[in-house]
């Protein structure tokens, strides 16, 4: 029997580079997804690179426009470009990323027969909590979706509370996964005690909660060193405290990096720190430190701790003091940090890519079927 073969049109709303964990993952699942043909909608500039899993790109020429006076008669144009769009390309299914924000309402509004699979990433669930409007786009996306994708069972709950618990059975877990293929740990495992060499890695805003490994430093009974990968609107802040706390030498900036480069660093330190201490959907990051041998030193949060399993130490989120506790006492047990370093290469081999693109090509398939087409008529 011939595979069939699926014709998937997808899309996020922003420049088609590699700047994002969303990003990253859309290119890594459509290139991990067999027996597919995928049209990718995005906006100039395109890396090319970066679109090479796509099997075609299409820059959308609707000026984008913010929440605002405008943001209606925007979604109104954007939704008459996309529906040109949908009637050309004529997809099997359509994979909407990021629930009611402009681009998945355009979708919404002109997919006709079409079955959408609706895909969440955070922020879409972060703003729908924090604002009316945004509540309601989402919820129009999810009713008109056959299936809802999260990577954890914790964003599955927010999403189906945020909906009033109207669609929960259209909520599907598949967790995220990295190109496990490309990731090298380091040679040799850890040894001796004393301060340790650790990394941070990115965007710098106040959710992720950088400031929070800063001032750890500034408690910790061991000068453990910390280097800061990434940019983002706190970045002069956190260098201004990391001088206001005598870290000059402690704390290390380094811009944003292709995560190519991120990942040749990343095996050179002790382990990784996590920060975040609101809403975190996955957070890729964390399993491409395990992935490189790297224990983690994460906030307690909802989900995170699934996504680790026994492979990480936690401490309380967003709390400086409990945070330098746990690289004081992972600093003194290098046999325990032996331990979690075998323990995180192992949990890593849970999130391959290529098993994210399986499940969500199987999630699809029993979606586009004549017989739950039929069902959901």
């Amino acid at each position: 029997m011939a595979t069939k073969l699926l014709n998937i049109l997808t899309g996020i709303n922003r420049v088609s580079v590699p700047s994002s964990g969303s990003m990253i993952l859309v290119s890594d699942l459509y290139g991990a997804m067999p027996d597919t043909r995928t049209t990718f909608l995005g906006r100039a500039p395109v890396d090319q690179a970066w679109k090479a899993a796509f099997d075609h790109l299409i820059t959308l020429s609707t000026t984008k426009r913010p929440r605002g006076p405008d943001f209606d008669m925007y979604v109104d144009e954007l939704t008459r470009e996309v529906g040109a769009l949908i009637a050309t390309i004529q997809p099997t299914a359509i994979h909407a990323q990021y629930l009611g924000f402009a681009l998945s309402l355009a979708f919404t509004r002109t997919a006709g027969s079409i079955p959408i699979i609706a895909i969440a990433h955070g922020p879409d669930v972060m703003v729908a909590e924090r604002n009316v409007s945004e509540r309601e786009a989402m919820k129009e996306v999810a009713a008109a979706s056959a299936a809802i994708v999260t990577p954890t069972a914790a964003l599955a709950d927010r999403i189906d509370r945020l909906t009033g618990r109207r669609f929960t059975d259209r909520l599907t877990v598949i967790p995220w996964g990295i190109r496990l293929s490309d990731a090298r740990a380091r040679g040799q495992p850890p040894t001796g005690t004393g301060p340790l060499s650790l990394v941070h890695a990115g965007r710098l805003d106040d959710n992720k909660s950088t400031i929070t490994a800063v001032e750890a430093l500034a408690l910790t009974d061991h000068p453990h060193h910390v280097t800061v990968i990434g940019k983002g609107p706190l970045r002069e802040h956190l260098e201004e405290r990391a001088l206001e706390l005598g870290l000059r030498d402690r704390v290390h900036f380094v811009p944003f990096l292709p995560r190519a480069e991120l990942w040749r660093c990343l095996p050179n330190f002790d382990a990784f720190v996590f920060t975040t201490r609101g809403l975190e959907a996955f957070g890729l990051v964390l399993i491409e430190a395990q992935a490189h041998g790297l224990p983690v030193v994460y906030s307690d949060l909802p989900g995170v701790r699934d996504i680790l399993g026994s492979a990480g130490v936690a401490y309380i989120p967003g709390d400086p003091r409990s945070l330098a506790v746990a690289l004081d006492e992972m600093g003194r047990d290098f046999h325990r940090r032996k331990v979690l370093t075998k323990a995180a290469l192992n949990n890593a081999r849970r999130y391959d890519i290529v098993t994210t693109g399986r499940q969500l090509r199987e999630l699809t398939l029993r979606v586009t079927s004549p017989f739950n087409r039929h069902s959901r008529a």
